[in-house]
Formats: C-alpha cells, sequence, structure tokens
C-alpha cells in the first residue's frame, strides 16, 4: 500500500494540472498565464530589429535579434551577413570572418558580405587580402556605393603604402548591409 501512494500522488498531480479551470487546458478567465501564439504572423522580422539594434549601438541585442532571424528563417545569406557584422561590432574578428564567408558561400553576389569581410581582414591586418575583396565588392556593386568605393580607396592606399595607416588613423572603414543602410566602424584604441 505505501508503495502506490507515490503513483496515486503522481496522478492527482497531473489531474489537477488539466482542469479547466488553469493548467495545460485554461479558459480565458483562468489566473494562470495562457499559451504562446506561435502562429502569429504579427512578429517583427528578427533582421529588421536586428539592424535597428546596430544603428543604436546595441551590438549583443542586435546579435541576439539575428540570431531569432536564423531560427524563423533558416540560415540565409542576409542573416549570416548581419550575424558576421554584429560580431565584428563586438570584436569578434574569427566569428565575423566565418560568418561573412558563410554568407559569401550562399550568394557570391551578395555585396554586403563582400565589404563587411574586406573591413573584418582590415581589422585583422591582412591588408592586401581585404584590398581584393574590397575589389570584389565594388565591381559587384558597380561602384554606386559611396562608402565601398572609399574603403576599396584607404585599403589600396595602405596597400600601397604601409605608413598611410599611421598617418590617417582617423578615417575609418564602414560597414554596409543591404537596403543602403550603413553602420559605422569605429576603431578602438
Amino acid at each position: 500500500m505505501l508503495r502506490q501512494i507515490p503513483a496515486l500522488a503522481a496522478v492527482l498531480l497531473a489531474l489537477a494540472a488539466c482542469q479547466s479551470t488553469g493548467g495545460l487546458f485554461g479558459t480565458p478567465d483562468s489566473p494562470f498565464a495562457p499559451d504562446i501564439d506561435t502562429s502569429s504572423d504579427d512578429a517583427v522580422d528578427g533582421l529588421i530589429v536586428g539592424h535597428r539594434l546596430m544603428a543604436a549601438g546595441e551590438y549583443e541585442l542586435a546579435l541576439k535579434a539575428y540570431h531569432r532571424a536564423a531560427s524563423q528563417q533558416g540560415a540565409t545569406v542576409d542573416v549570416y551577413s548581419a550575424i558576421g557584422s554584429a560580431n565584428l561590432q563586438l570584436g569578434r574578428l574569427g566569428q565575423a570572418e566565418t560568418n561573412l564567408r558563410d554568407a559569401i558561400e550562399i550568394d557570391e553576389t551578395f555585396v554586403p558580405a563582400w565589404n563587411n569581410l574586406g573591413v573584418v581582414l582590415m581589422e585583422k591586418g591582412e591588408v592586401a587580402e581585404a584590398s581584393q575583396v574590397f575589389q570584389t565588392a565594388f565591381a559587384l556593386d558597380s561602384g554606386r556605393t559611396d562608402s565601398i568605393r572609399e574603403n576599396l580607396r584607404r585599403a589600396l592606399a595602405m596597400r600601397d603604402d604601409p605608413d598611410y595607416g599611421i598617418t590617417h588613423q582617423e578615417e575609418q572603414f564602414s560597414l554596409v548591409r543591404r537596403g543602403g543602410g550603413v553602420y559605422l566602424l569605429l576603431t578602438v584604441k
């Protein structure tokens, strides 16, 4: 008889959770929190939220929003590029480079990923490869974006004159994203 008491208690707890006044099958007047409705189309796109957070300088929160977008949309070129840009702003250069290379693997014509990979390589001091990456971004963009053109100009100047970076430290490289938004990459000393 004593052995049956724990089993009986478990059954009673399960039945209590299934009452119509709350628990698993709650009613509108129930004091319990409602279930999450995942079928709603009203949810804001994680990429949009992330872009706004990046513009506000909230890079860690932007990264979380981009990861949420990845769980909702899958591993798209936009998602990988956005995650890479957020990691770059957080100083996680290795992760940023991996994310941006993954984005380029998905779509070799995605200009923001090429540009932002160039910025990562410049931050890592890999000027020669960064120059080539910026040239690719510039060619794919047909020279329309001023920030990409400026990034290429600076990278070529630094490649051809190693002292250029020392004398022009106030100049900075710019991150770009799809839709014309520009994130300014500020160098931290």
